[in-house]
C-alpha cells in the first residue's frame, strides 16, 4: 500500500517577540501569573503587512529546501489557517504563488486548531487514493489580528507562526512498523460552537470579530477528546500508549498537555512542547513542535509521533506517524 512519508519540514517565526512582562504593560496580569496556568513565556507576532500567506511560503521553502525538492515537484498545496489573507481566494493559492508553482492544486482548510490534523488527513488521503504524489501541508496562523488586547484571559495565550511537511507516497508493507502516516481520524460536535469561536464573520457581522472563549469548557474538552482520540488511533494499529515514541499535541497550553499525558498514562519525558516558547499558534503548534523536537535532535527516523488536537468546532483528531 501507499504511505505518506514525511520528505521534509519547515518554519517560520515573525521576528517580533512579545514577552510575559511586555503584556503587563498592556493588561492586568503577570508574568508568573501566565506562566503558572498556562507554561507560556513568550510569543512571536507578525509585523504591520506581515500575513498568513507569507509566513506560510517561508515555512513551505525551507520544508521544500530540507526535501531536495523544487516547488513544481508538488501536486497539491493544503494550508490549515483560520486567520486567511482574504475571505477569498484560499490563502493557500496566495502561498503557491509565492513559491512560484506552476502547476498543481491549493485550498485552504479550517477547523480552527485542529487544522494541522485535519490538513494530514487531507493530504494522507489524497496520496493513499493516487489523487497525488507530493503534497505541501502548511499550518499558518496571525492569531494577533483576531484577539481583543485588552482580555488578558485570552491574548496571553496566542501567538502568530507557520510550520510546514512535504509528503511523499511511498510503497510500503502495510504494517504499523512502516515509515510514514499510519493513522488520521478526525471528529467534530457543532453543538459545542459557543465555547470557542470570534465575534464576527463575513456572513454574520461583516467583520472577523474577535476570539472568545469560555476556558474552563475549552480545557475540560481538550484534555478527554485529545486523549481519546489518541486512544483510538493506537488501537486502531493494535498498538498502546507505551507504544508512542513521542507525543506531540496541539500546543494549547501546559496544563491541557499534562492533562492528556496523565489519561494516556505516559511520563512527561515523552511530551514535546514549546508552548512557552511560541504560545498557541492554532494550526501551526503541532508542525512548529515537531519541527522543533526534530531540530533538538529528540525525534528520530523509526519513531512513533502520536500528535492529538482540538479546536474551535469543537473539532479534534489526531494524526499518528512514524518518522
Amino acid at each position: 500500500m501507499l504511505r505518506a512519508v514525511v520528505k521534509g519540514y519547515g518554519i517560520h517565526l515573525p521576528q517580533q517577540i512579545v514577552t510575559n512582562a511586555d503584556l503587563e504593560k498592556r493588561v492586568n496580569t503577570t508574568d508568573a501569573w501566565i506562566v503558572e496556568r498556562t507554561g507560556i513565556r513568550q510569543r512571536h507576532i507578525a509585523a504591520e503587512g506581515e500575513l498568513t500567506s507569507h509566513l506560510g511560503a517561508k515555512a513551505a521553502k525551507d520544508a521544500l529546501m530540507r526535501a531536495g525538492l523544487n516547488p513544481d515537484d508538488i501536486d497539491l498545496v493544503v494550508v490549515a489557517t483560520t486567520t486567511p489573507d482574504d475571505t477569498m481566494p484560499a490563502t493557500a493559492t496566495k502561498v503557491q504563488h509565492m513559491l512560484g508553482m506552476t502547476r498543481g492544486a491549493a485550498f485552504d482548510v479550517n477547523a480552527a486548531c485542529s487544522g494541522f490534523v485535519y490538513a494530514m488527513a487531507v493530504a494522507d488521503n489524497f496520496i493513499r487514493g493516487g489523487g497525488a504524489r507530493r503534497v505541501l501541508v502548511i499550518g499558518a496562523e496571525t492569531y494577533s489580528r483576531i484577539l481583543n488586547w485588552e482580555d488578558r484571559s485570552t491574548c496571553i495565550l496566542f501567538g502568530d507562526g507557520a510550520g510546514a511537511l512535504v509528503l511523499e507516497a511511498s510503497e510500503s508493507k502495510g504494517k504499523s512498523s512502516d515509515r510514514g502516516v499510519l493513522f488520521t481520524g478526525l471528529h467534530s460536535s457543532g453543538q459545542y460552537h459557543a465555547i470557542l469561536n470570534t465575534t464576527g464573520g463575513v456572513s454574520s457581522t461583516r467583520s472577523a470579530g474577535v476570539l472568545t472563549m469560555a476556558g474552563q469548557e475549552v480545557f475540560r474538552h481538550g484534555v478527554a477528546k485529545m486523549a481519546d482520540v489518541a486512544t483510538e488511533g493506537l488501537a486502531a494499529l493494535g498498538l498502546e500508549g507505551k507504544d508512542a515514541d513521542w507525543v506531540i499535541p496541539h500546543q494549547a497550553n501546559v496544563r491541557i498537555m499534562d492533562g492528556v499525558m496523565k489519561r494516556l498514562g505516559l511520563p512527561h519525558e515523552k511530551l514535546i512542547s514549546t508552548v512557552d516558547k511560541y504560545a498557541n499558534t492554532s494550526a501551526a503548534s503541532i508542525p512548529l513542535a515537531l519541527s522543533h523536537g526534530v531540530e533538538e535532535g529528540k525525534i528520530k527516523q523509526g519513531q512513533l509521533l502520536v500528535m492529538p488536537a482540538l479546536g474551535a468546532g469543537l473539532t479534534w483528531g489526531a494524526c499518528i506517524l512514524r518518522w
